[in-house]
């Protein structure tokens, strides 16, 4: 805003509003702001889920309910096409991963509506963009906790292996984790150029969930469409995710750094291109 000094019947001062060039701001500062001002983050987080019910016992108990009821029906599904011949422990492998990709999936689809939601604080509040759409990373971190203490009475009543190996999850839950916060970042800042990225999404990512290995194993994909899967970035998360905590062993070491790597150029890509056009959010909403 540029303000011109006129001589005028009315008044002396016109406001000149001039559009935002766009371009990154300095990026050190902006990240040291950013994490100055994370727990607007972790409030706006937790007033979305209380405003949702969803610290409540049958909230709380929905949170558990609603992607177990999916994994039934993907299990009658599969076993279906598989006329009752599937992997022993099979139910625990889908579980695991479909858990797994439903914390992207949710993810994702909480960030393309964060911006534009949040229009009023956008216009009257002076904050870094980006807290948008990692307040939806964390949202899914919240729902996604629940879902593993099901899990994990499900690995035992299965009899998968219990062992130090089992820590190798963590590690790998931050590279998926990574991998969410580029991704909740690209299409955030996309949702506001393109308003029908968030009706598109559901039928993008039911896409990208079958051309991951979360209803099959990777080894269990034919060698003619294998490269397919393999060029999906969330294969080696899910892949080692499965390594973990279905066949009882550490991840693959390419897998691991083929997964870095997805999680490293999405967070890139994804983040410099909303702060980049972060500016000029006040004007397109």
């Amino acid at each position: 805003m540029t303000p011109v000094l006129q001589d005028n019947e009315f008044e002396t001062e016109h406001h000149v509003y001039e559009p935002h060039r766009i371009g990154l701001p300095p990026l050190v500062p902006y990240v040291r702001e950013a994490w100055r001002r994370r727990h607007f983050a972790y409030e706006l987080a937790r007033t979305t889920l209380r405003a949702q019910h969803l610290e409540t016992v049958f909230g709380q108990l929905w949170l558990v309910l609603n992607p177990l009821l999916l994994c039934l029906v993907y299990f009658l599904l599969v076993d279906i096409l598989r006329h009752g011949h599937r992997p022993p422990h099979y139910f625990a492998h889908l579980m695991a991963c479909l858990f797994a990709f439903n914390l992207f999936s949710t993810t994702m689809t909480l960030a393309s509506k964060s911006v534009v939601r949040g229009g009023r604080l956008i216009l009257n509040t002076a904050f870094p963009r980006s807290l948008l759409p990692l307040s939806s990373v964390l949202i899914g971190l919240r729902r996604f906790v629940p879902t593993m203490i099901i899990y994990a009475i499900v690995h035992v009543a299965s009899g998968l292996p219990v062992g130090p190996h089992l820590l190798w999850a963590l590690p790998v839950l931050a590279l998926l984790t990574v991998f969410t916060t580029g991704m909740a970042l690209l299409v955030a800042a996309a949702q506001v150029y393109f308003r029908d990225v968030s009706s598109f999404l559901p039928y993008l990512l039911r896409i990208w969930m079958y051309a991951t290995p979360v209803l099959y194993f990777i080894n269990d994909v034919p060698a003619h469409i294998r490269w397919l899967i393999d060029i999906n970035p969330l294969t080696p998360v899910i892949a080692s995710w499965s390594e973990v905590l279905y066949f009882g062993h550490a991840p693959s070491a390419g897998m691991l750094l083929w997964a870095a790597a997805s999680g490293v150029v999405a967070v890139l890509v994804g983040g410099l291109f909303f702060i980049s056009r972060e500016r000029e959010f006040a004007v397109r909403l």
